[in-house]
């Protein structure tokens, strides 16, 4: 046989869990893999016959479901009742905002009406003037 040897009951310490756990199920694994019997499976686990059934029925059903297809995509997304609350809270705070400038701009509108609707615009420093024409100025007459 090529490639690497095939690994059984010994991939279970790479897994994440108990050491409990992982003793139970490498157990389970290796009587499935026949290395081992019922009765010696139950002495090393010290339980009886039954509990071990139950025990591989359990493994097995949890491996099982793990396996089933599931849905395309990623997870829909789950909001917990304190994000809820983070939401609503932001949703309330923009809306201040709103209102708070919406109350200053008619607060600018009041004081601009009150004043009489003059708003002090900066007076210009120069004016601009039109050349004049070259020659005598318009309206005399030559002095003859």
């Amino acid at each position: 046989m090529r490639g690497r040897r095939p690994k059984g009951p010994e991939y279970v310490d790479r897994l994440d869990g108990s050491a409990e756990a992982k003793r139970r199920l490498r157990v389970v694994l290796e009587v499935t893999a026949g290395r081992l019997r019922v009765q010696e499976a139950c002495a090393q686990l010290g339980i009886c016959e039954q509990r071990f059934h139950q025990l591989r029925d359990q493994a097995f059903s949890g491996a099982l479901a793990g396996l089933e297809p599931g849905t395309p995509g990623r997870p829909a997304r789950t909001v917990t009742p304190e994000q809820q609350k983070l939401q609503a809270l932001e949703a309330q705070l923009a809306a201040k905002e709103i209102e708070l400038r919406a109350s200053q701009a008619r607060e600018e509108i009041v004081l601009t009406l009150a004043r009489g609707g003059q708003e002090s615009e900066p007076e210009k420093k120069t004016t601009q003037q039109r050349p004049r024409p070259r020659g005598r100025p318009p309206g005399k007459k030559p002095n003859t």
